[in-house]
């Protein structure tokens, strides 16, 4: 049972506001994401803002891979998904920890995914 999007307080939230993406999950095949929310430190640091829009236009080929398949994995298993990278994406490197929590409207199907993204550069 996973808790539902009304469950999570942004206010509770404040310290990293700027660095979470709030992730619909669209009911269709093939699975489509669209960014309900994105951080905006996250699109400061990205120079694009992708609120109101799919994944499939996330503008780097990929950075939108690699969410594509995360997205995907947070979905299939219903779990809790992080981790801490070290790579090389669109030719840049990249230093960043994500974790990607599952909500769920009705408990059970995963609709929508909180994901906090923080660059090493953003650590205090």
């Amino acid at each position: 049972m996973w808790p539902p999007r009304d469950d999570v307080d942004p206010l509770d939230l404040r310290y990293i506001l700027g660095q979470l993406i709030l992730v619909d999950v669209l009911p269709e095949e093939p699975r489509r994401f669209r960014i309900r929310l994105h951080g905006s430190e996250l699109a400061r640091r990205a120079g694009y803002e992708l609120t109101g829009k799919m994944l499939d236009e996330l503008p780097t080929t990929e950075f939108r891979l690699l969410a594509q398949r995360s997205f995907t994995i947070a979905v299939e298993t219903r779990r809790p998904f992080h981790s801490i990278r070290d790579r090389l994406l669109d030719n840049k490197p990249r230093r960043y920890e994500a974790l990607m929590l599952p909500l769920s409207r009705d408990g059970g199907v995963v609709d929508m995914l909180l994901v906090g993204l923080r660059y090493d550069d953003m650590l205090p």
